[in-house]
Order: structure tokens, then C-alpha cells, then sequence
């Protein structure tokens, strides 16, 4: 356990560059998985339910019928709400996750970190860099920021022309395409799935791919797992 506090899913907090372990990456993921989860249904519920709420108890026949001899009734029907305070706390939550987890310090401050490297260490280890999952939880964030804007265009946009003293952006209606809040959603469901069901990181994949361009200069990272003294040894020995 004191190991456990001591390290967190790293190899060696001290090593650089940082490794961290594979395993507990892929089960904080799924732990996660549950936020977008929850808001794809938040969404699905705006999008694809009805807007309206219909008061069943001042139903009313009115003996009359449409076209298509439906009976017509009258009933007190009301506009629904929607108030996404639980949303923007959730996010804000997986955002404090995305950004914690890049840095060992404020790694410590991670609920998720601390429970996935405690289920981890029953299972033998997968070390792998940190910079690619840095990048990749650098996408997380920026996905994490924008729906945040989704859910909460107007705060956003009264506070960005209180900044600069006019309208920039209407606070009376979503500035962001229809449709963004829910295309977000599925692309962190997405990504996280596969993280926790094929650990198939996308964001490390596109910054291996940035690496290999030349975008992003990193060591080599098969050099890093070679054993130099090891090395150094066996020369010893054949010489012997």
C-alpha cells in the first residue's frame, strides 16, 4: 500500500521519461466511461423525447375528431426545462481528471488514479510513456471544454462580452451547430470504449503519427527499454 500511495500507476516517479501502467490506464477509463454515458442519455432525452409536458389529469374530450378520426382532447401542457447543472459539474469533474492525471503531483489528487492503481496491482504490470497518454487526455480536455460551452452557452457567452464590452456571441440561444453537444458525446464514448475494451488509445496513435512526421520530437522509446547494464555485463563476461 505505502508503494502504492507512493508511486501511483508510475513506475518510478523519479525515472524520466515517466512510465505509467497500461492496466490501471485502461481501468480508470472505464470508471469514466460512465460521465459520457450518462450525458449521451441526457441528450438523447433533449433530442429525441418530446419538449413538452402533458398534465394528464386536465385531459378534456372535446367530442370532436381530425382528419384521420383521432379524437381531440384539450389538456394543460407545459414547456420542459432543461438545467444542466449536474451536466457542467460532471464534466468539470472529468476535466480536473483529464488535467490531474498528466502531472505526478497533481496526480495524487485523483480519486480515479488512486482506485485504478489499487485494482491494478493485482495484475501484472503494462508500462508504457506517459507523453502519448499526455496528449491524448490533452484531446480529452479540449472535448471536455467545448461541451461545457454546449451545455452552457449562455454564461459563456455573457461572460465573453462582458470581457470585451459588446455583443459577440447571443446569449438567447445555443452560438454552438446543432447537433455538437451530441457528435462530442460519441466521440468520447468512442474513444473511451475502445481504451477500455482494446486499449486502443486514438489520441496515442495520432501522436505517434505526429512523432513520425517529425511535428513532435521524442526519444526513442524502445531505446528507453533497453537495458544498457545488462548489456554492459554480458560484454563483461564474454571478455572473461
Amino acid at each position: 500500500m505505502k508503494s502504492l500511495l507512493s508511486n501511483l500507476w508510475y513506475r518510478d516517479i523519479n525515472e524520466n521519461p515517466l512510465y505509467v501502467n497500461e492496466t490501471a490506464v485502461r481501468i480508470r477509463a472505464g470508471m469514466l466511461l460512465l460521465i459520457p454515458l450518462f450525458l449521451g442519455l441526457t441528450l438523447y432525452d433533449v433530442v429525441y423525447t418530446s419538449n413538452y409536458i402533458v398534465d394528464t389529469n386536465t385531459l378534456v374530450d372535446t367530442y370532436e375528431t381530425n382528419m384521420d378520426d383521432h379524437i381531440i382532447y384539450t389538456a394543460e401542457v407545459t414547456h420542459r426545462v432543461y438545467e444542466y447543472s449536474l451536466q457542467t459539474t460532471l464534466i468539470f469533474y472529468v476535466l480536473f481528471e483529464l488535467l490531474s492525471g498528466m502531472f505526478v503531483f497533481t496526480s495524487r489528487f485523483s480519486p480515479s488514479i488512486l482506485i485504478s492503481s489499487y485494482f491494478a496491482k493485482k495484475h501484472q504490470p503494462v508500462w508504457k510513456p506517459l507523453a502519448p497518454k499526455r496528449f491524448a487526455w490533452s484531446i480529452g480536455a479540449c472535448v471536455a471544454i467545448a461541451c461545457l460551452l454546449f451545455f452552457n452557452p449562455d454564461t459563456f457567452a455573457g461572460w465573453l462580452n462582458s470581457l470585451v464590452g459588446k455583443e459577440l456571441l447571443t446569449t438567447t440561444e445555443n452560438f454552438m451547430p446543432r447537433g455538437t453537444g451530441t457528435t462530442l458525446v460519441w466521440v468520447c464514448l468512442s474513444f473511451m470504449w475502445l481504451e477500455t475494451v482494446f486499449g486502443f488509445c486514438v489520441g496515442c496513435k495520432v501522436h505517434a503519427l505526429l512523432v513520425k512526421v517529425g511535428v513532435i520530437k521524442e526519444e526513442c522509446e524502445a531505446c528507453n527499454n533497453i537495458d544498457w547494464e545488462k548489456i554492459r555485463k554480458n560484454k563483461i563476461k564474454e571478455t572473461v
